[in-house]
C-alpha cells in the first residue's frame, strides 16, 4: 500500500479499513492481469471455433473491468491508495505470467482454465478474510466470484465432453 489510510468507513477502525484494503488491493492486481489476459487471449486464439471464443471473451472482459474499478474505488472509499499501475501488478503478483501467445482456441481455454481455477480460489480467500470485519466488502467479493464462476464455466463448456469430463 503506498500510503497508510487516515480514514475509513464509519464503523471500523483505521487498522481493519488498511487491512481490508490490502487484500482488495491483491484482487486489484489480479482482476487488472485477467483483464489484460482475457484481451490477449481475445487478439491472439486462432483454429477451429475461433469466432465463437473471440466473441465470448469480450464481453467479459467488460465485466472484469468493471470489477477492477468497483474494486478500486472501494479501496479508496476504506481511505487508501488504489494501484493500478502496470508495475503495481507485477510487483504484486504472486501467480505466473499466462503461457501461451498465438495458440489454438483449446490450448487457450486449457490455459484459462487454469487461471480462473488460481483467480476463483484467491477471491473465495479473500471473502473469508474480509468476512467478519466488513460486510459490504464480502458482498462486493461475493459479487465478483459469482460472475467469475460463471465465465469460468463457459471457458469449461467448450472443454467438456459430452460425458462431463474435461479436456486435459
Amino acid at each position: 500500500m503506498a500510503t497508510k489510510p487516515k480514514y475509513t468507513v464509519p464503523g471500523l477502525s483505521i487498522a481493519d479499513g488498511e487491512s481490508i484494503a490490502t487484500t482488495l488491493q491483491d484482487r486489484l492486481n489480479a482482476l487488472n492481469d485477467l483483464m489484460l489476459t482475457l484481451k490477449h487471449v481475445h487478439w491472439n486464439v486462432v483454429g477451429p471455433h475461433f469466432i465463437a471464443v473471440h466473441e465470448m471473451i469480450d464481453p467479459h472482459v467488460v465485466e472484469v473491468r468493471d470489477m477492477v474499478d468497483e474494486t478500486a474505488e472501494r479501496i479508496a472509499t476504506l481511505g487508501a491508495v488504489p494501484l493500478g499501475t502496470p508495475g503495481a501488478i507485477v510487483e504484486g503478483r504472486s501467480w505466473d505470467e499466462y503461457p501461451l501467445g498465438r495458440a489454438t482456441t483449446t490450448e487457450h481455454l486449457k490455459a484459462l482454465d487454469a487461471v480462473y481455477i488460481g483467480l476463483i480460489d484467491d477471491h473465495r480467500k479473500a471473502q473469508a478474510a474480509v468476512a467478519d470485519l466488513d460486510p459490504v466488502t464480502e458482498d462486493m467479493i461475493i459479487g465478483q466470484i459469482s460472475t467469475l464462476e460463471l465465465f469460468h464455466w463457459f471457458v469449461r463448456a467448450h472443454l467438456e465432453s459430452a460425458g462431463g469430463q474435461l479436456d486435459s
